[in-house]
C-alpha cells in the first residue's frame, strides 16, 4: 500500500478567499423543539451536543453518527465564529451539504433555503422531496451578501428530512469570505471531443457567465463562444471545428480571460473511418490520489513524448466513495495538464458508484463528466451517460456500466449494445468497463457477481459481433488473457478449444 500524499495546486486567478468556517468543523447541534430565537447570536446553546461534520446517519464515514428519534424530522445546528476583519470581504461563499432540505441563518437572518416550503418553519416541517440516491454527497455553492458584524457571529442551520423514516441524513458546511474576484477552482478540462466539436468545462468559486476564446494559434484566439447562464459549473461546446486541426483556447467570464496560455490546446480527431495512428492512455483504478498514481502519471509522461489522442479511464476514478472532493484530489489536482489537452472517456467503477446512481444519472460522476448519450460522438444514442459509444479515427469505442446498470439479458444496456454493434462498421472495435470478465488478481471472476454476469451476458454479444479488444480495471494488477472464444463459465471449465 502506497502512502497517501497531499498535493496542493493554486487556483487560477487573482482572488483572495479566507475560510471563516471550514468543512468538517465542530458544530453544536440538537434534535427537538426550541425557542424562536434559537438561530440568534444571544441564544444559550451550552447544553447542546457537539460533533464534527459530516453529521447525520445512514452514510459511510460520518464522523458524527446520530441516533435518530423516529418522531423527528429536523436537526438544528449552530456555529459561533469571530472573523478578524468582517469589512474586508465583498461577499461570502457558502458551500452546503444538507440531505434532504435546509435553511441557513446568519445572526438570526435567513440567507439561504433549499428544498423546503415557503413561509415559517418549525420542527415538524418536512423537506419538499427526498434527495435521490447518488446525490447525498452534493454541496450547494452559493454567493451571499456580506452581513457579518464586528465581534462574534453565529451561523445557524436547520436540516429537515422528507420523512422520519428517511434512510439517511447528511450535513456539512463551509463558509469563506472573498474580495469578490473570480477563482477557477477546477479545470479547464476537455470532454466529448470529436472531429468537429469539443466541450470545455471548468468550475469557478462564484457564479459567472462563460466564454471560451479559441483559434489556430496561441496568439490568435479570434473565435469565441459565450453562454449567458450564470453558474459555477461552466460547460461550453465548440462546434464547426476542422478535423485533425490544432486549436488553442482560453476560458473566462464575458469580461476577461481567467485561464489560458500556450499549454491550453487540443487537436480534433480524424473523421470517423479515416485510419490514423492513435495513441491511447488507458488507466484503471487511478483514483487514490496517492504516490502510486504519481508514479504511473510520471512514468507515462517520461515514456511518451508524443501527443496523446485519447484517455480511457476504466473506473474507480475517485476513492473511496466517488465524492466531489475525492474527484478533486484524485483527478483534477493530479492531472491538470492532461485534462486540459486530452479528452477523457470514463466508465463507472464501484467506488465512483458509491456516490452516484446510474438510473437517475445523479451524483458527482454524472455531474463532472459530459458524455454522449445522444450519439454526439458517433454510434447509436444510448439515452444515458451511464453507457455510451464514440468514434475516433477508424476505431469504435463502446463504454459499458458493469456496476450500477442492469446487466441482465434483455436489459436496456444490452439491447442498446446489440443495436450499436449492428450499426458499427469501423475497422476496429474496443469495449471497456470496470469489472473484467476474467481475473485472478485482487479480485476473482469465479466468485464475484459483476464479473460473472458481464462474462456470461456481455461477452457472447461482443464475440458475436467481432469486437477486437476488451479492457477492464478493478483487479489491481496487470493481467492479459489468452485470446479466448466462447468461454463464459468458471475458470475450471476452460477447454483447449476455447483458446485461439
Amino acid at each position: 500500500m502506497f502512502p497517501l500524499l497531499l498535493f496542493l495546486f493554486a487556483a487560477l486567478s487573482h482572488a483572495q478567499n479566507v475560510e471563516l468556517i471550514e468543512k468538517s468543523s465542530l458544530w453544536r447541534m440538537q434534535i427537538g423543539v426550541f425557542e424562536d430565537d434559537w438561530n440568534t447570536l444571544g441564544f444559550d446553546d451550552d447544553d447542546w451536543r457537539q460533533g464534527d461534520a459530516q453529521i447525520g446517519f445512514g452514510q459511510q464515514d460520518q464522523p458524527t453518527n446520530l441516533s435518530w428519534p423516529p418522531e423527528n424530522v429536523t436537526l438544528y445546528l449552530r456555529y459561533p465564529f469571530t472573523p478578524t476583519d468582517p469589512s474586508a470581504y465583498e461577499d461570502l461563499a457558502l458551500d452546503l451539504l444538507a440531505n434532504d432540505g435546509a435553511a441557513v441563518y446568519l445572526n438570526g437572518v435567513e440567507v439561504y433555503r433549499v428544498n423546503l416550503p415557503a413561509g415559517a418553519l418549525d420542527e415538524d416541517t418536512r423537506a419538499l422531496s427526498p434527495v435521490p440516491p447518488g446525490a447525498e454527497h452534493r454541496f450547494d455553492s452559493v454567493i451571499l451578501d456580506n452581513t457579518l458584524v464586528a465581534g462574534e457571529n453565529v451561523l445557524a442551520v436547520e436540516v429537515h428530512l422528507h420523512h422520519p423514516d428517511a434512510p439517511d441524513l447528511s450535513f456539512d458546511l463551509g463558509l469563506s469570505g472573498s474580495d469578490g474576484l473570480v477563482n477557477i477552482v477546477r479545470g479547464p478540462y476537455l470532454q466529448m471531443g470529436t472531429h468537429k466539436q469539443m466541450t470545455v468545462r471548468w468550475r469557478t468559486d462564484r457564479p459567472t457567465p462563460s466564454t471560451v476564446w479559441y483559434g489556430s494559434s496561441a496568439g490568435d484566439l479570434g473565435d469565441q463562444v459565450k453562454v449567458d447562464e450564470v453558474t459555477t459549473e461552466h460547460e461550453v461546446r465548440l462546434t464547426g471545428l476542422t478535423p485533425e486541426a490544432d486549436y488553442w483556447y482560453a476560458v473566462g467570464d464575458h469580461a476577461e480571460q481567467l485561464a489560458g496560455d500556450v499549454s491550453y490546446r487540443f487537436r480534433t480527431a480524424p473523421r470517423p473511418g479515416v485510419a490514423r495512428p492513435t495513441r491511447v492512455w488507458v488507466v484503471g483504478d487511478a483514483g487514490t490520489a496517492g504516490f502510486g498514481a504519481v508514479l504511473v502519471r510520471d512514468a507515462y509522461r517520461a515514456f511518451n513524448d508524443q501527443r496523446t489522442d485519447l484517455w480511457l479511464m476504466l473506473g474507480d476514478n475517485a476513492y473511496n466513495d466517488g465524492t466531489d472532493a475525492e474527484y478533486q484530489a484524485a483527478l483534477f489536482d493530479m492531472y491538470p495538464d492532461t485534462l486540459r489537452t486530452v479528452t477523457s472517456w470514463p466508465t463507472l467503477g464501484n467506488h465512483d458508484g458509491q456516490a452516484a446512481n446510474s438510473d437517475a444519472e445523479l451524483g458527482p460522476y454524472f455531474d463532472i463528466f459530459t458524455l454522449p448519450s445522444a450519439g454526439e460522438a458517433g454510434g447509436v444514442p444510448s439515452g444515458t451517460e451511464a453507457y455510451y459509444s464514440f468514434d475516433h479515427s477508424n476505431v469504435h469505442f463502446i463504454v459499458l456500466d458493469s456496476y450500477d446498470s442492469d446487466k441482465q439479458q434483455g436489459s436496456p444496456m444490452l439491447l442498446w449494445l446489440v443495436e450499436d454493434l449492428l450499426a458499427n462498421d469501423a475497422d476496429w472495435t474496443v469495449a471497456f468497463w470496470h469489472h473484467p470478465p476474467y481475473t485472478k488478481g485482487t479480485h476473482n471472476s469465479d466468485t464475484e457477481t459483476d464479473h460473472i454476469v458481464m462474462r456470461g451476458n456481455v461477452l457472447p454479444i461482443l464475440e458475436g459481433y467481432g469486437v477486437d479488444l476488451v479492457l477492464g480495471g478493478h483487479s489491481h494488477g496487470y493481467e492479459r488473457s489468452y485470446l479466448l472464444d466462447g468461454h463464459y463459465g468458471l475458470s475450471e471449465t476452460l477447454q483447449p478449444s476455447n483458446i485461439l
